[in-house]
């Protein structure tokens, strides 16, 4: 089941009042940014935080479960997404704790087709 693009609105009408929100959408799922850090995934309508250390003080309950099959466990926000002011303060948090994301090298080789080896020719 794909994320319905108004629990997307509703995610970061919740969000409004933290820095730099986006969300872009990736895979037919979604996938929540803070500035240039990766904060969050949204994913079959459920709100996936990425687990650090401040988020998981300032949750009462917590609930890891993987956003998709084979991916790593995250905070599953389901409650407490109705809080904006706890929400907000959740993605400040996790965004300040989290590594800047690895630059992108900029030296990409051009793809170009395997060379083919000469055919031998069957002379008689």
């Amino acid at each position: 089941m794909a994320t319905e693009q108004s629990f997307v609105d509703y995610v970061c009408d919740q969000l409004i009042r933290a820095p730099e929100i986006r969300a872009k959408k990736m895979f037919g799922e979604y996938a929540l940014f803070c500035g240039p850090k990766l904060v969050a995934l949204i994913c079959d309508n459920q709100f996936f935080l990425k687990q650090t250390q401040a988020g998981r003080k300032m949750l009462k309950v917590v609930k890891e479960v993987p956003p998709y099959k084979s991916a790593k466990p995250a905070f599953l926000i389901d409650e407490q997404l109705e809080d904006a002011e706890l929400m907000v303060s959740l993605i400040e948090a996790t965004a300040q704790e989290l590594p800047m994301p690895k630059p992108k090298s900029m030296t990409t080789q051009p793809i170009t087709p395997k060379a083919r080896p000469a055919a031998k020719s069957k002379a008689k």
